[in-house]
């Protein structure tokens, strides 16, 4: 398996990440696809997970801050790869890529049947539970 990152919009590897985005957050969570898809994207680090046959099955990306902070957005598996380890290795390479870049702590919004995951990875729950996109949320953060 192999990670890959872009900050390229119009490349291949970006439009694996929105197929796999739209799989888990529209098609899956009923996300409205006008949300899904932001003003931040050219703003963000994707990172895509690809098996062994090379099918991209996990993607996350990274909103960097003005404040030595990195936001972690849009962490999706697609649902027959879940629970395999994927979205560890590739949270891994993330904030290998963080922490080499100097950011000093990484915050994400972690839907709450996620938030167990997060806490065994080392991240922190602060402020209240809030609903986004429909969803409910916890705001988490890990110090680098």
């Amino acid at each position: 398996m192999k990670i890959k990152q872009t900050k390229d919009i119009q490349s291949k590897t970006y439009l694996d990440a929105v197929q796999i985005r739209n799989s888990v957050f529209v098609k899956e969570q009923g996300v409205p696809f006008t949300l899904e898809i932001d003003d931040n994207e050219n703003f963000c680090i994707h990172f895509i997970l690809y098996t062994s046959l090379n099918v991209a099955v996990a993607t996350l990306r990274l909103l960097p801050q003005n404040n030595g902070q990195v936001t972690l957005q849009r962490m999706a598996v697609l649902k027959e790869y879940r629970k395999l380890g994927y979205a560890k290795l590739l949270i891994q390479e993330a904030l290998k890529f963080a922490t080499s870049n100097g950011y000093s702590n990484i915050i994400l919004h972690a839907q709450l049947p996620a938030r167990d995951f997060y806490k065994k990875i080392g991240f922190d729950e602060f402020g209240q539970v809030f609903e986004e996109a429909g969803i409910k949320h916890i705001s988490m953060k890990k110090e680098l």
